[in-house]
C-alpha cells in the first residue's frame, strides 16, 4: 500500500499523484536526448519556402472601422450596435463627431451592425469578420420619412457558414451575469461550463482528457504553464470582453499546449471620456471581492487601469469536510495604454502584477498535528504591441512580453509527515511577428516566435514521521537546480473559402530544448460545407499537436541528486507528447433562434503526459506513459436570444486509457521496478463518461431576471489500496459514502444552482446591477477526487451563497 494514499500533505493544492504499485513494468534505458522528428534545417526550408516574410499571427479576432455619413456625405454622430448570435457577442457604442468608430478583437464570425441617428432611418448591415486585417465598412444613413412603418430586421447571425470545426463562445451575456466564483475561479468556471472540459481538484481544467495541457492566449499572448489557481494568480472575469475555447481544429498558429485552448481578449472598447467600473461581491466563507478599473480617453490615446483584492476561508477544495487552514487572498494591478499612431499604426503598452497567497488545507492527521503550510505565487508582466496596416490586405503586428513567474512553499516544524519548503519559478521572454493578408478567396497567416524562460528550482525537506517511508530513504534532502528553456516556433495557414465550402489548412514547425532536443513537423486540415436552405454546417478537422511537457519541477525530477533518495531509482527525461486528434462534427440553427453543435472525437498520444508527486511532499513533477487513447462525443444545445429566454445545455461523454510502460519521469522504490515494465491499460484521472451542464436566464421584466442552471458529472476513477476500516480513520463515513468502492469510482455528483439580477439604476452611461446566486443549492457532498488514480482527495463546495454589485459610469 502507498502510503501517500493516507498521508496526503496537498502541499500544491493541485492533484496529488500516488507513487501505488498499480502497474506491472520492464526496465527501460533512457531514450535518446538527440532523436529529432524531423530535422530542423529541412523543416524550416520546407516551411519557408510559402513564407515569403516570418511572422506569428495571433488569435482569431479582427477589427471593424466605421465610418457613417449622411445622404449628402456628410458625418454623423450616431449610435451603433454589433451583434454575433454566434459569437455570443454585443457592444454598444457611440461614433465621434467625424462619424467614426473602430471596434477591436472582435471574434471571427457573422455579425450584424444597426446603426441609429435622431431624424434618419435606422441601418443595418451584415459584415464577416475573417482576418486580423481591419474591416473598413461605410454606412449611409438616409432622412427619415414624415410618415413611415419601417421593419427593421437584422441578419441572421446564428450560423457562422465559414467554420471548419466547433469552437465555444463565452458571450457578452454570459461574461455579465456569470454565476459567483470563489478567487481565481470566475474564468475557470466560465471554461468547465463549455462540453469536453471538466475539473480536478482545486480548478485544475482537463479539456478532452488531457493532463496539464490548457493555453492561454490572452490579448495575443501564449500562457502554456498551470494556470489552476493553486499553480497562478487567476484572470478575472470583470477583465474579459471576449473569450472564446476550442478543442479541436486548432489553427497552425498554436503549438506547445493544446489538450484545449482558451482565447480570451481583455476590455479595450474606449469612447471619449472618463468611464469606469466597479465591482463589489462577498458570500459564503467569508468571501469577499472588490474589483475596479478606470479608463481615460482623450483624442487617440487611452489610458486604463485597473486592480482586484480578493479574499476567502476556502481558497483550495479540502480534503475533508472540516475546511481546515483555508484562507487565500488574492490581489493584482494593471495599467494599459492604448495611442493611435495613426490610421494605420497601433501602439500599445501594459504592465501587470498580481500575486496568490493562501494555505494548504490538512487532513485530520495534519491539523491535530498542528501543521500549517502555506503558498504564494506572485507573477509581474508587461507586454507591447505595435500593429502596422500595410494596405487594405494586409497586417504585420509585432509583440513582446517578459514576465517573471515564482512560486513558494513554507512548512511549519509541525507538518507531517514530512517538512517541506520550495521556491521555483522562471523568467519568461516571449517575441513574436504577425502577417495576415487576404487575397482573393485566400485568408493567410504566417509568422514566427521564440520563447525562452530561465528556470530555478530549490527544494528541501526534512522526515518527521519516518514509520511510513522506506527505511533508506534520507530524513533530509536539499535541491538546487538551474537550466535554460529555449523553444521557438514558425507557421503558415490559409483559410479559403469557395462557395458553399470552407478548407483550412497550415503546417507548423516545432523546436523544444530543456531537458532532451526536439524538433516536429505539424500539419493541420479541416473542412467545413455549408447548406443554406437547411441552416446546417458539416465539418471535419485533423490536428497533428506536438505538445511539451510542463515545467513544473522539471529540473528537480531528473536531477541526479535524487539517486539519493532511495536504492532503487529510475529517472528518464520526460518526452514531448506527439498526437493525432481527428473530429467530426455538424451545427444546424433551427428557427433562427436555437442551434445545435455535435461532435465525435477520437485522440491517440504518444508520450502520453501526466504527473506525479516526489515521496508525500506534494510536489508534483511531470512524467509521460508510452501512448494514450481518449475518444467520446460531445453536444451543445444553445438559446442566445429567444423573446425573454436564453440559456445553453451540454452533454458530455468521455473514455480515456493510458497505457504502460512509462516513457519519461522520476520513479522510486517499488515504482522504479514495477513501473517500467508490461503493456497494462488504465483509465486516466480524468476519464469521467457522462457530464452534463447547463444554464437558463429568464428576463422577467426589463430590469429583472432569474436564471437556474445544473452540474453532474458520473465520477472520477479512484485507486486506493487500503481497508474501509483505514479510509474511514483518514476521511470520516461521509466522505467515504461517496466512494463506490465496488466499481473504484467517485459517486455522480450533482449542483442546482439559481440566481437573480436587478438593475437598480441606469441613465445614460451610468447603471447599477445587483445579483444573487446561490450555488449547489441541493447541498449535496460531492466528492471531486477519492484518492485517485494520480490524483488525491477533493471535497466541492457546500451550499453557499453569493451578492454581487456593479456599478459603470
Amino acid at each position: 500500500m502507498s502510503a501517500s494514499h493516507y498521508y496526503r500533505t496537498h502541499l500544491t493544492g493541485a492533484n496529488q499523484h500516488t507513487m501505488g504499485n498499480i502497474f506491472s513494468h520492464r526496465s527501460s534505458a533512457p531514450q535518446s536526448s538527440k532523436r529529432l522528428l524531423c530535422p530542423p534545417k529541412i523543416a524550416l526550408a520546407i516551411l519557408f519556402c510559402f513564407v515569403p516574410v516570418c511572422v506569428y499571427a495571433q488569435n482569431d479576432a479582427g477589427e471593424l472601422r466605421l465610418q457613417v455619413r449622411d445622404s449628402t456625405g456628410l458625418p454623423l454622430q450616431c449610435s451603433a450596435e454589433v451583434v454575433s448570435k454566434a459569437a455570443e457577442f454585443r457592444v454598444s457604442s457611440t461614433t465621434d463627431r467625424l462619424g467614426n468608430l473602430t471596434l477591436r478583437a472582435l471574434p471571427f464570425g457573422l455579425y450584424s451592425v444597426r446603426v441609429r441617428h435622431p431624424g434618419f432611418s435606422d441601418r443595418v448591415v451584415e459584415v464577416q469578420i475573417t482576418s486580423r486585417v481591419p474591416l473598413d465598412v461605410d454606412i449611409s444613413l438616409s432622412i427619415e420619412p414624415m410618415t413611415s412603418n419601417i421593419v427593421v430586421n437584422a441578419a441572421d447571425t446564428l450560423l457562422d457558414p465559414r467554420t471548419t470545426g466547433s469552437i465555444s463562445q463565452v458571450g457578452t451575456t454570459t461574461l455579465e451575469t456569470r454565476s459567483a466564483s470563489l478567487p481565481g475561479r470566475s474564468v475557470i468556471d466560465l471554461v468547465v461550463s463549455q462540453p469536453g472540459w471538466l475539473l480536478e481538484s482545486n480548478g485544475t481544467l482537463h479539456p478532452r482528457g488531457s493532463e496539464y495541457q490548457v493555453q492561454y492566449i490572452i490579448n495575443g499572448i501564449p500562457y502554456t504553464e498551470n494556470r489552476s489557481p493553486s499553480f497562478a494568480p487567476g484572470v478575472d472575469a470583470d477583465d474579459v470582453q471576449s473569450m472564446q475555447v476550442l478543442t479541436n481544429d486548432f489553427p497552425a498558429e498554436y503549438g506547445r499546449k493544446l489538450g484545449g485552448v482558451i482565447e480570451i481578449n481583455s476590455k479595450n472598447h474606449f469612447e471619449d471620456g472618463l468611464h469606469g467600473e466597479l465591482v463589489a461581491s462577498g458570500g459564503s466563507f467569508d468571501t469577499a471581492a472588490a474589483h475596479g478599473s478606470v479608463t481615460f480617453v482623450h483624442d487617440k490615446t487611452a489610458i486604463r487601469v485597473s486592480g482586484e483584492d480578493e479574499g476567502t476561508e476556502r481558497y483550495l477544495d479540502p480534503p475533508v469536510q472540516q475546511n481546515y487552514t483555508n484562507h487565500g487572498t488574492l490581489n493584482g494591478e494593471q495599467v494599459g495604454l492604448d495611442h493611435e499612431l495613426s490610421t494605420r499604426d497601433h501602439l500599445s503598452f501594459s504592465v501587470e502584477n498580481k500575486s496568490a497567497q493562501f494555505e494548504v488545507p490538512d487532513e485530520f492527521v495534519q491539523q491535530q498535528a498542528g501543521q500549517v503550510q502555506f503558498r504564494r505565487t506572485p507573477e509581474t508582466s508587461g507586454t507591447a504591441t505595435y500593429e502596422h496596416v500595410i494596405s487594405r490586405n494586409a497586417l504585420v503586428d509585432f509583440r513582446i512580453m517578459s514576465r517573471d513567474v515564482s512560486a513558494s512553499l513554507f512548512s511549519n516544524q509541525n507538518s507531517t509527515p514530512i517538512i517541506a519548503n520550495q521556491r521555483r519559478g522562471f523568467r519568461e521572454t516571449y517575441a513574436k511577428s504577425t502577417l495576415s493578408m487576404q487575397r482573393g478567396v485566400h485568408n493567410l497567416k504566417a509568422g514566427i516566435d521564440a520563447d525562452y524562460a530561465p528556470i530555478q528550482e530549490q527544494f528541501a525537506y526534512q522526515i518527521t514521521n519516518s514509520s511510513i517511508f522506506d527505511p533508506t530513504t534520507p530524513v533530509q534532502f536539499a535541491f538546487n537546480g538551474r537550466r535554460q528553456d529555449r523553444e521557438e516556433a514558425a507557421f503558415i495557414e490559409d483559410n479559403i473559402h469557395l462557395g458553399q465550402w470552407t478548407v483550412s489548412g497550415g503546417l507548423r514547425y516545432d523546436h523544444y530544448g530543456l531537458l532532451v532536443n526536439r524538433s516536429a513537423l505539424s500539419p493541420r486540415i479541416g473542412l467545413g460545407w455549408y447548406w443554406p436552405g437547411a441552416a446546417l454546417n458539416l465539418h471535419a478537422s485533423f490536428d497533428r499537436v506536438f505538445q511539451t511537457p510542463a515545467l513544473e519541477n522539471i529540473l528537480l525530477s531528473s536531477s541526479p541528486a535524487t539517486q539519493i533518495l532511495n536504492s532503487n531509482v529510475v529517472r528518464l527525461p520526460v518526452q514531448p507528447s506527439i498526437g493525432n486528434y481527428w473530429n467530426v462534427g455538424i451545427t444546424k440553427a433551427f428557427l433562427a433562434k436555437l442551434r445545435v453543435d455535435a461532435n465525435c472525437y477520437r485522440r491517440s498520444v504518444r508520450d502520453f503526459a501526466d504527473d506525479d508527486v516526489l515521496l508525500n511532499t506534494g510536489v508534483n513533477f511531470p512524467i509521460s506513459f508510452r501512448r494514450g487513447v481518449i475518444y467520446g462525443a460531445e453536444a451543445k444545445l444553445q438559446l442566445p436570444d429567444w423573446r425573454k429566454l436564453a440559456g445553453f445545455i451540454n452533454y458530455s461523454y468521455m473514455v480515456g486509457f493510458a497505457f504502460t510502460p512509462v516513457t519519461g519521469g522520476l520513479f522510486l522504490g517499488d515504482d522504479a521496478g514495477s513501473g517500467l515494465i508490461g503493456n497494462t491499460r488504465f483509465p486516466i484521472s480524468q476519464d469521467q463518461r457522462n457530464t452534463v451542464s447547463g444554464r437558463e436566464i429568464l428576463q422577467i421584466t426589463q430590469r429583472f431576471w432569474l436564471a437556474g442552471g445544473l452540474a453532474y458529472g458520473s465520477g472520477l476513477p479512484t485507486e486506493f489500496d487500503g481497508t474501509i476500516a483505514e479510509a474511514l480513520q483518514q476521511y470520516g463515513a461521509t466522505i467515504v459514502d461517496r466512494v463506490n468502492f465496488d466499481r473504484d469510482r467517485v459517486r455522480p455528483s450533482l449542483a442546482v444552482n439559481v440566481a437573480m439580477g436587478l438593475d437598480l439604476y441606469k441613465r445614460g452611461p451610468v447603471d447599477i446591477r445587483f445579483q444573487a446566486d446561490a450555488e449547489n443549492l441541493n447541498n449535496r457532498l460531492n466528492l471531486i477526487n477519492f484518492a485517485g488514480l494520480f490524483s488525491g482527495t477533493g471535497i466541492a463546495a457546500p451550499r453557499s451563497f453569493g451578492l454581487r454589485l456593479r456599478s459603470n459610469f
